[in-house]
């Protein structure tokens, strides 16, 4: 456990540092200090305390939304492919953001959270309502896929109608980018953190429940209906205001639930949900130095990124995770919450054929 946590602050500490030194002009880290507390001058204070210090922090911010809404879903739906990309979340925000561009309505950047919510509750609310209100957690996960589909076909018309600098603006938010962002993106997201943490600090232990079943968290008086849907509405307004402002960054959502149940497999939802968070923060904020500096002077989308590598990775944990001690595959999380149940509906013994 404590080892862990000093890779992962290594792995931060790394991704900060090298956000704010490396690129053109290069800062060595000695200098650092000077330049955060404004005793520096010139072009490279400009550098880090402007461009480069605000998208680390975006980069930090929207990793942990996206890894803590990740978790909520798959909790939630008891489903380790519940992501946002499959739910038509991250569909719907998205052409809630692209729409008016296309459209040529100029929308003020304060308002763009609020479309981008919008369209996230409407893709949300369009699976729970096609898959009966989240009656079963495969039937949810089915119809998001589907949802989201229609939804990215939405935003295809979106860019066959759009002029050719639009379409190239859509192209990159669409992949997820953290190019120009500044101190007022960070300050947009606030707000919505401060309702989102919260409520995610709220729904945690109701997660843990969830993952019994929905016969077992019934009887143990849980509304499972009703939870079900709270937690997609904590997961939209954790992941609107960031694809708002980044666009949709793939795979985070994924890859981060999945590292942290793998590195703590006897923990529940409630000490999973801050290494989630923890762990999506860091793989954007290490994703985004390949975005920025692997092709230089031109940036890369950080989603591609972090699809490029945390589909890989994620599938390695996920056949990690179906493996128990020695090499036997375990009983997935459904199964083996079936298990008990199983136990106590078999008849008792009869005594017949029995030895005394």
């Amino acid at each position: 456990m404590k080892g862990w946590q000093a890779v992962l602050g290594l792995l931060l500490g790394a991704a900060v540092l090298g956000a704010l030194c490396l690129g053109t002009p290069a800062v060595p880290p000695s200098r650092l200090p000077g330049l955060l507390t404004g005793q520096g001058e010139g072009i490279e204070r400009i550098v880090v305390t402007e461009l480069r210090l605000p998208r680390v922090v975006l980069a930090l911010l929207a990793g942990a939304c996206l890894g803590a809404a990740g978790l909520v879903l798959q909790e939630a739906l008891r489903n380790p492919l519940a992501v946002p990309e499959m739910l038509g979340v991250s569909s719907g925000a998205a052409l809630g953001v692209a729409a008016p561009l296309v459209l040529a309505v100029s929308v003020p950047a304060v308002v763009q959270p609020v479309l981008a919510l919008g369209g996230a509750a409407f893709g949300g609310a369009l699976t729970l309502l096609a898959a009966g209100a989240g009656r079963s957690p495969s039937a949810v996960l089915l119809t998001g896929a589907a949802v989201a589909a229609a939804l990215q076909a939405g935003l295809l018309v979106m860019m066959v109608m759009a002029d050719q600098l639009d379409l190239q603006l859509i192209y990159r938010y669409l992949l997820g980018s953290l190019s120009g962002r500044t101190w007022g993106d960070v300050t947009g997201l606030w707000p919505w953190l401060l309702i989102a943490v919260p409520a995610l600090v709220l729904c945690a232990p109701v997660l843990s429940v969830l993952r019994l079943g929905d016969e077992d968290a019934t009887a143990l008086g849980v509304r499972v209906h009703r939870a079900r849907f709270a937690a997609l509405a904590v997961a939209v307004v954790l992941i609107a205001p960031v694809v708002a402002v980044c666009g949709p960054v793939a795979w985070v959502g994924f890859l981060a639930p999945h590292l942290t149940r793998r590195l703590l497999p006897e923990a529940d939802a409630v000490r999973w949900l801050p290494w989630s968070a923890a762990w999506g923060a860091v793989t954007v904020a290490l994703a985004d130095l390949p975005a920025r500096l692997a092709l230089a002077p031109v940036e890369t989308p950080v989603g591609a990124w972090t699809a490029l590598l945390g589909v890989p990775a994620g599938v390695v944990l996920l056949r990690w995770a179906r493996r128990a001690p020695g090499g036997k595959r375990g009983p997935r999380p459904e199964e083996a919450a079936a298990v008990p149940r199983q136990r106590e509906s078999r008849p008792a013994p009869t005594g017949k054929g029995t030895r005394p």
